[in-house]
């Protein structure tokens, strides 16, 4: 049987559990497209599978969810961008040679030169003009900034904060809001505020400075993309009706609870959306046209993809890391 080469999570730990290993190459059953994946990405959602950082409270229904010992689907990469070289009988929406990108969060896999993947998965014809890394970080991170703006349902003329500004979601968050026509302050370490500003932020703050909390306006909309400012600064610098959207806690606290019972502020905890098709052609048409730009901070081969995880786990990466697949 035909081999490929794939990085095998061998079990929950430091980047060192990712280990290189030759296993048979996958084949599409007659529902499904092989892709031969060109480039992958490491997310902050793969180093916390890898080493399993979750809240103490979701311990054992995550450990239940993913696998006891080491996860359950041993290949990570929950984005990816190739070619499709196979599909089965079935299939009628895609074609041998098609250059696609999308998610495989359902299955993950990313981490391989190969991977089948249902047709049913929502992918997108690759943009000419970006290489397969660039494309690979289209999906998560952009989608889920668009799925939560239109929530949040930003108008014209609002002032919207991005807390973490230069991350993957972040950088997508600030092109978007933009777009939507809002004046943009974004939050993030001073050596990203050019790299801001050129992504079209009004204004940038340094969360380091000493004066941090007296640069703080207020706003109609405060996206907290990483989790990390403090609800009870957030909610004196939103707006009567405000909202305050924050993407990386899933539960909202007592107080953001009471907020929402006794005041007219929105208050909004969510995880990553399900890729929704509409979205995806309109994120495509957006970097087709120039609109929307993708951030890769840095790039790595596949045999370095503990160096890779070991990078993303400092917590400074700017925009997306990619992974390239020979």
């Amino acid at each position: 049987m035909t081999k490929m080469k794939a990085i095998i999570c061998t079990a929950y730990g430091a980047p060192e559990v990712l280990q290189m290993q030759t296993i048979d190459k996958p084949f599409p059953k007659s529902n499904e497209v092989l892709i031969k994946v060109k480039a992958t990405t490491v997310t902050v959602a793969d180093f916390r599978i890898r080493s399993f950082t979750v809240p103490r409270s979701m311990w054992l229904p995550v450990r239940l969810a993913l696998g006891i010992f080491k996860p359950r689907k041993p290949i990570l990469g929950l984005e990816l961008s190739g070619e499709i070289e196979a599909v089965g009988e079935e299939v009628s929406n895609h074609k041998v040679g098609d250059e696609v990108f999308g998610s495989s969060m359902d299955k993950w896999g990313g981490y391989a030169e190969y991977v089948c993947l249902p047709a049913s998965t929502i992918l997108g014809h690759k943009p000419a003009t970006l290489t397969h890394t660039e494309a690979a970080a289209i999906t998560i991170g952009a989608h889920t900034a668009l799925h939560f703006l239109r929530k949040a349902a930003v108008k014209p003329g609002q002032n919207v904060l991005v807390y973490g500004a230069s991350g993957s979601v972040g950088t997508y968050a600030v092109q978007l809001a933009k777009l939507f026509g809002a004046e943009v302050t974004g939050v993030s370490s001073a050596k990203n505020h050019t790299l801001l500003r050129t992504l079209g932020a009004d204004e940038t703050i340094d969360y380091t400075a000493s004066d941090f909390r007296d640069q703080l306006g207020q706003y109609d909309l405060i996206f907290d993309a990483v989790a990390k400012l403090p609800f009870s600064l957030a909610v004196k610098h939103l707006s009567p009706s405000g909202t305050y959207l924050n993407i990386a806690s899933p539960l909202p606290s007592v107080r953001m609870l009471w907020t929402r019972l006794s005041t007219n502020k929105r208050i909004i905890t969510a995880s990553s959306p399900r890729i929704i098709a509409e979205e995806m052609i309109y994120l495509t048409q957006l970097v087709q046209e120039g609109k929307l730009k993708v951030v890769v901070d840095k790039t790595y081969a596949l045999e370095e993809i503990q160096a890779a995880h070991a990078y993303v786990e400092l917590g400074h990466k700017v925009g997306n890391v990619g992974v390239r697949i020979n």
